[in-house]
Formats: structure tokens, sequence, C-alpha cells
């Protein structure tokens, strides 16, 4: 027997709310398969199973807030069924249950429930469809029944469910109901958003104890990205508008190729000891429409082309806004670059997201003097910046990773 339980999925994380089950009892899962989306201070979010199985008992009810930890879900494991699972003896109060007891909530071993971490499978998530139908599994009494459809557009809106009436079966409120409401209401007489500081607050705690536990140390280094620019120019007037490459893509492929060449600056600290990964699964920094900010990962982006990463870019920025994210893309991150650039910012340094050890911030591209083959002209430069764990790493090290990154600037073709 399996428990599936809810995962942390950051640092900034305690408790989750369940908004919808996707699997219901006797159904057979496979390990990445969305099994539940639950909804954080941050995001709703497609937790996914990390086990093969067949599902028992569905334990947590639509609708309640659970902390890290807690038990959802049991699954038969492959080959197993109700038979052979050893039962108490009737009547033997203190005969053990068919399941362990549940463990007091806490982090999952990072290392082990990642394949390696990642933003995503190993490649990135595909959302499932959703329709104004009303949700399927359990549902809690007296609460509130919508779609995760109109759930999601209701929270784009800053819409309250249990202010909107629905007309779904069992008067589940659908997507046309929530679109219908925004239309005929006053943006005044929406409920208060107080989301938005909930999620500073969240995101303030997380910021703290990761200056408290974190001993950071910082460098950074301003690169030259003349020859980037041409090369991206020149590519980039070969392909059509939706087909060209953002400056961005090929920073977060060099920060990926020198994180791999870099070791000390790709893992996770946990249990007093730093674990390296051999995959490198880069979190992106993206800001949400409604304030405040989320780092989910892309997977494996040393091995991806510019043209797939490009398109990875896209489609997670697209679906971090309208808040359908995949838990993977929250705990899998080994590293997390974080880009201002197109705020004006010259340098940023940020704070580490634990158990990360690293994380690299990026500056605009402005114009400076440069002295190239022995005179002075202007030329794009960029300032990248290191944050980074000295328990894990030391500055010689640190030094290394962002030479690595400029060196792989400089050849921007061989990305």
């Amino acid at each position: 027997m399996i428990e599936f339980r809810l995962p942390s999925l950051g640092a900034d994380m305690d408790e989750a709310k369940l908004t919808e089950w996707q699997i219901a009892p006797g159904d057979t899962v496979q390990k990445g398969q969305v099994v539940a989306e639950v909804e954080t201070t941050k995001s709703a979010i497609e937790v996914e199973t990390w086990h093969d199985g067949t599902v028992a008992e569905l334990k947590v009810e639509v609708g309640e807030t659970i902390p890290v930890g807690t038990v959802m879900a049991t699954f038969y494991e492959p080959g197993e069924t109700p038979s052979t699972v050893k039962q108490p003896a009737q009547g033997d109060a203190g005969a053990p249950s068919s399941t362990p007891p549940p463990a007091a909530p806490a982090e999952p071993d990072l290392v082990t429930a990642r394949t390696t971490p990642s933003t995503g499978p190993a490649a990135p998530s595909v959302p499932h469809t959703t329709t104004g139908a009303a949700p399927t599994g359990p549902v809690a009494p007296n609460r509130v029944r919508i779609s995760p459809a109109a759930r999601r557009r209701a929270r784009e809106l800053g819409l309250d469910p249990d202010r909107l009436r629905g007309t779904g079966p069992g008067g589940a409120i659908t997507l046309d109901d929530v679109e219908q409401h925004a239309r005929t209401t006053a943006p005044d007489s929406r409920s208060p958003d107080s989301r938005a500081r909930e999620m500073r607050r969240t995101i303030a705690a997380a910021m703290s104890r990761s200056k408290r536990e974190i001993p950071h140390y910082y460098l950074a280094e301003t690169i030259p990205m003349e020859t980037a620019s041409r090369w991206l120019s020149e590519r980039n007037a070969q392909h059509p508008v939706e087909e060209r490459l953002l400056p961005a893509v090929l920073i977060l492929k060099a920060v990926a190729v020198a994180a791999r060449k870099c070791p000390a600056m790709n893992g996770f600290w946990t249990d007093d000891e730093f674990t390296t990964q051999t995959r490198v699964h880069v979190g992106v920094a993206i800001a949400l429409r409604g304030g405040g900010l989320i780092a989910p990962a892309i997977h494996d982006v040393p091995d991806k082309s510019l043209d797939t990463l490009q398109s990875d870019l896209v489609d997670l920025v697209a679906r971090t806004r309208s808040g359908k994210l995949r838990s993977s893309e929250f705990t899998d991150s080994t590293i997390t670059v974080t880009n201002l650039g197109d705020n004006g910012v010259e340098a940023v340094f940020g704070a580490i997201y634990p158990p990360q050890v690293a994380l690299v911030g990026v500056g605009t591209m402005t114009q400076r003097p440069w002295i190239v083959d022995g005179e002075i002209k202007p030329i794009p430069v960029v300032t990248v910046s290191l944050s980074a764990d000295h328990r894990a790493s030391d500055g010689r090290q640190g030094a290394k990773f962002l030479s690595t990154i400029r060196e792989l600037l400089l050849r921007p073709h061989e990305l």
C-alpha cells in the first residue's frame, strides 16, 4: 500500500486547499500523472503522483485545507489487491491499520522525489482540458461547487466564488457564470483582494527563512553581449516573428550549461549536507499580474535546443499567469534565474530559494564603452550576478561559474 501525501511545493508553502480530484477509487494511475489540483496562496497547482498503482481510497475531500505531508490518498501497488493487503483482525483495537499511520507533516525527500527535479516532467507539462462542467469526485458538504476552469477565471478576475450563482448541474458554478458575473458587476463591488496581501506575507516568510538559514555570498560579472546580440539578430532575421529567440533564452541556456559544468551550483542543501544533481532544471522567476512572484522550473535545460527552450519559456509564463502549473514545476528546480532586465534594473542580487544553493540575477542590457581590439567603442553589456550558499561552495567556485557563463555567451552559436 502506498500513501500519497501533499508534497511541499516550495519553501514558502505550509498548506494548500484541495480543489479537485482527477481520480477515483479503482482508477489505475501512472508515475507523472496529474491526480489532483490544489490551491496555494500563489497559484492553482496540478499535483502529480510519483508512483504507479491503483487508487484504494481518497482521504481528503474537495474544499479541505491541509498541511504539507498530509496523506491525501492511498494506492495499491502494482499487483496488489484488497485481498492481498493485510487487514487488522476484526475487533482487535490494537491491531495496526492496513496503511502506516500518517507521519508528521514534513518536506518530502526532494532528491528521490524527483527523478531529479524539474519544472516539469522530463518534458514540459500539457495542461488538461477543462470545460464549464462541474467537477467530479468527492465534494465537501456545504461548499460551493465550481469547475476548475471557472475557479481559475474567478481568481484572475478577483471574484469570490461564494458570491456567485451557479447555473450548472446541482447549482455548480460554470465558466459562463463567472464571465457573466464579471460583465454585469462593477469592479468596485467585487470582493476585496486579500490574496495579494497574503502572498506578500508568504513571500516574506520564505525569504526571511532564506536569509536566516543560508549564509549567502554574492558575486557579479559584466558580460559583453555584442557577439551574442549580433548572432541573435542575424538568426532572428531568417525566421518569422513567432520563431524569433529572446535574449533571455540565450542566458537561460548559458546558466544551465554552466551549472552542469560547475555542479557546486546545482543541487540541494538538505539534512545538513549538499547533494548535487546531474540534471539541470532551471527555475524562472515570473511576476504575477496581481502581484507576487513564483519560480516554476523548465526541465533539462542544457539538453534542449534554443527553439525548444523559447517555446517552453513562453508556455511556462502563460500557464503561470493563468494558474495551470504542475507540482513538479514547483519542486524540481535545481537553480533559479531572476531577470529584471525588462524593468531597467542594471543588477539584481536575489535571495536563494531553499533547498537550492544558487540563484542567478540578470539585469538590463545597456551600452557601455568597452575596449575591443585596443580601441574604445560602445557595446551592449549585461550584468549577471550570483547569490550562492557558502555551505555548498565558495567564492572561487562561484567565480568559475560566472566566468563559464561569460565564455558561453561569447560563443552563442555553440549554445
